[in-house]
């Protein structure tokens, strides 16, 4: 009796907990050629990830920043280095702001390079491999660092568009839960982990083209 109960107990508490849903619940969505051309445009190109921050000043103060913040996450210093140029430069590139775009990464995944959700949602960004069928690119690997960021910030940037720069509505188009607000809010509240003072933030953004 009181095993059965104390069971009973585990499993409503166990129902109380709070899932915080990924990307995972993204849904395939129909596009117009020309959106899909655009998209697998921004996918491909190659550029080398230089030239996002308006000054030498402004990247170190920026990658210092922030690396402490990633320190828990990322014990090795080079390895968020490499990783925290790819997010500034990929957000940039997107026109993103960087900093929404790390506090979206902790949500996602937190910073894990092989997060594998139940759906299927790859990477840092969890992005969902048919994306892949999207843009025509089949080989891709989206564990790939850059591969990730590129293909995660671009379909963001994809959202925004769609809902007229509606952050609110883009991230839950992002996370397959358009409308609702859980999601969304659990972003902007991690966005606030990662802002910086004015010294070190990037609220100018240099262009990448």
């Amino acid at each position: 009796m009181r095993r059965g109960l104390a069971s009973c107990l585990l499993l409503c508490a166990a129902l109380t907990i709070p899932v915080i849903a990924s990307a995972g619940a993204q849904t395939e969505e129909l596009i117009s050629d020309s959106v899909r051309a655009g998209l697998s445009q921004a996918v491909s190109d190659q550029v080398a990830p230089e030239g996002s921050f308006l000054s030498v000043a402004a990247k170190d103060a920026w990658l210092n920043g922030q690396s402490k913040r990633l320190a828990d996450w990322m014990p090795n210093q080079g390895e968020r280095d490499k990783f925290l140029m790819t997010v500034h430069y990929e957000s940039v590139r997107a026109g993103l702001d960087p900093e929404m775009v790390l506090g979206l990464l902790y949500v996602e995944s937190r910073f894990r390079k092989y997060s594998l959700s139940e759906a299927g949602a790859r990477g840092y960004m969890q992005v969902m491999p048919f994306w892949l069928k999207v843009v025509d690119r089949p080989g891709d690997n989206l564990f790939h660092l850059r591969t990730n960021l590129r293909y995660g910030c671009s379909i963001l940037r994809h959202y925004l568009d769609t809902e007229n720069g509606d952050l609110f509505m883009a991230l839950g188009r992002y996370n397959g839960s358009r409308g609702q607000s859980e999601y969304p809010n659990l972003v902007l509240k991690a966005w606030k982990k990662f802002q910086l003072s004015p010294a070190g933030s990037t609220t100018q953004l240099a262009s990448t083209q």
